[in-house]
């Protein structure tokens, strides 16, 4: 598989390169199906969660990069598939749902799109409907906005988020925007913790 791959051909230069530290790691060893939400700084985000993970991690991706037929059979390769960002695209929440349903990890950046500012922007609420449909504990982390300019990835991972007991006692017309909160307030309260 070349996701196996090019993780064990990129992870001497990664590390070298990169020189990455990562807080809360022990969060990251989840057993079962997981979402991986991170704030998005960089295109290379991806790569990050790639190589802190010992599990694969799937990902959406802009649909724009699969046009291009090898483009196209490179990212699938990586586990990625086509998301349409102009629209609700209910065919690949169908897939990330059944990357959940099979017990795998489906990473997602709820901001929807790099940051300019390196602020974190608005979420998005389509990691809490994943969340919501498959009951998949939710694990926050936090890439600190300066690693790529420092050259140097400082990550922290916050501990998973369980969404069975929430889900449970919040009212179903309220579910996905509590559950936004709720990794709102994770991701901000990594941020605060890396950033200061």
């Amino acid at each position: 598989m070349l996701y196996v791959i090019l993780k064990i051909l990129l992870a001497p230069l990664y590390w070298l390169l990169f020189k990455p530290s990562i807080y809360g790691r022990e969060n990251l060893f989840v057993r079962g199906k997981a979402i991986f939400v991170c704030n998005h700084v960089s295109m290379i985000d991806p790569v990050v969660i790639m190589m802190a993970s010992r599990r694969l991690v799937h990902f959406m991706s802009k649909a724009e990069l699969f046009k291009n037929p090898i483009s196209n059979l490179f990212f699938r390769a990586l586990l990625a598939f086509p998301v349409n960002r102009d629209q609700v695209d209910m065919t690949s929440m169908k897939k990330a749902i059944s990357v959940l349903h099979a017990g795998k990890i489906f990473g997602i950046f709820p901001e929807g799109k790099r940051t300019i500012t390196g602020r974190m922007d608005d979420l998005e609420k389509g990691a809490a409907f994943l969340a919501s449909r498959t009951g998949a504990p939710i694990v926050p982390m936090y890439i600190k906005s300066n690693s790529y300019s420092n050259a140097r990835v400082v990550m922290i991972v916050g501990k998973p988020i369980q969404v069975g007991d929430l889900v449970a006692n919040t009212p179903k017309n309220r579910v996905i925007d509590v559950l936004t909160d709720e990794i709102s307030d994770a991701l901000n309260a990594l941020r605060a913790e890396i950033e200061d």
